[in-house]
């Protein structure tokens, strides 16, 4: 078997048709969604790349305070052993200069774009030559293979044809920005509602935008031999905060569900679970014991907190655990269980799950004793991972 896993970077998980979004037209994405495995409850164990891929490809916790091992290998590694080739493609420097990087067996990497402007033609983004380099790559891959892809276009520049975001513009809204420039700020509490507006405007021309450059690697996998022996992962990194907690961009990376929640779907080769989906929980580290798992490594190191998704979706559990933990910027932890999403920065905000989807109200203070509670939990946690 071969392996796609495509990291999309700031997608944010709702404005995506199978995680709930009805104004955003995805067709690519909601085909994918009818062919594939859904987890709906994924969330990074950190906003930092550098925590976040040492979780992806060793499957060491963000919260493990020290390095792995030295003798511990890395997913590449391992998959070497196996006799599986790889290679990663990406935009992005910090996860090129990944100390883990080194042990894929090639490495593409695509320049950033150089002057943040709107195209004029599709050709002409930076996502759709992100695409081009990725379906130029299968057509000469050698199997059995796994191929990585990190791609930052949602962080990076926002560059589709303007057309694309005037699609979401109705009559009596102003005009929408025209700027390719990525925003990035805290909006004021008197913030006018139009120039929101127009932000979510640009990011769901941005996403057509992305759905029409993977509809065209969906359509090779369909149609191509080497598609009816590969799976195709899709997740994303990080989200995208879009005014919901007055955040725009990554700007404090506040540990809020439109940063941390992220898509995660599975496309088996031969049809297996599509269209199923789970509210398991599910952290990054379980990627790479799912991979591992799929490739048929067995022998794999002990990880802190990871562990295969495959027996979800062959039904025969239906969660790996009760909580997660999130590793913020200074003291900002916070931990979702199947009840609360508890963030620690500050003053502890508490919101009921899965409810209140996007935090919106604060139950803290009305719930102190359940605060209390999940604050030791985190404590307890991440006493553990420093013995690991």
């Amino acid at each position: 078997m071969n392996v796609i896993c495509l990291v999309v970077d700031r997608l944010h998980t709702g404005h995506l048709g199978a995680y709930g979004n009805s104004w955003i037209e995805t067709p690519a994405f909601d085909r994918l969604a009818g062919q594939a495995f859904t987890f709906d409850q994924v969330l990074i164990d950190s906003p930092r790349l550098e925590s976040l891929y040492r979780s992806y490809w060793q499957g060491w916790h963000a919260m493990c305070p020290q390095e792995p091992p030295q003798h511990r290998p890395t997913l590449c590694a391992m998959l070497r052993e196996a006799g599986i080739n790889t290679a990663l493609l990406t935009d992005e420097q910090v996860v090129a200069s990944h100390p883990s990087a080194i042990d894929f067996d090639e490495l593409i990497e695509i320049d950033p774009p150089w002057q943040p402007q709107a195209a004029e033609q599709i050709e002409q983004t930076h996502l759709a030559r992100c695409f081009v380099q990725v379906i130029d790559w299968l057509e000469s891959a050698r199997e059995p293979f796994l191929l990585w892809c990190h791609v930052g276009g949602l962080g990076t520049v926002w560059d589709a044809p303007l057309e694309f975001r005037r699609a979401y513009w109705d009559q009596g809204d102003p005009d929408p920005p025209d700027s390719a420039e990525v925003p990035d700020r805290m909006l004021a509490e008197d913030h006018d509602p139009d120039e929101l507006l127009g932000i979510a405007q640009a990011y769901a021309g941005q996403v057509s935008l992305l759905d029409t450059c993977f509809g065209a690697l969906l359509e090779l996998l369909e149609s191509g031999a080497a598609g009816q022996q590969t799976l195709l992962v899709l997740t994303s990194s990080r989200g995208f905060p879009l005014g919901e907690h007055r955040r725009v961009g990554p700007c404090d990376e506040a540990l809020y569900g439109e940063l941390v929640h992220v898509p995660l779907l599975l496309r088996f080769p031969d049809g297996q679970a599509a269209a199923a989906r789970s509210q398991a929980l599910i952290e990054p580290a379980d990627l790479w014991a799912t991979l591992l798992d799929c490739f048929g490594v067995s022998d794999l190191p002990p990880s802190p907190s990871a562990g295969s998704l495959m027996p979800i979706v062959r039904q025969e559990v239906q969660t790996l655990r009760d909580r997660l933990c999130i590793l913020g910027d200074g003291a900002e932890r916070a931990i979702r269980t199947p009840a609360w999403y508890l963030r620690t920065a500050g003053q502890p905000e508490l919101f009921a799950k899965p409810d209140d989807r996007w935090e919106v109200n604060n139950i803290a203070n009305r719930c102190r004793e359940e605060v209390e509670c999940l604050q030791n939990v985190i404590a307890q946690y991440e006493q553990t991972l420093c013995l690991k």
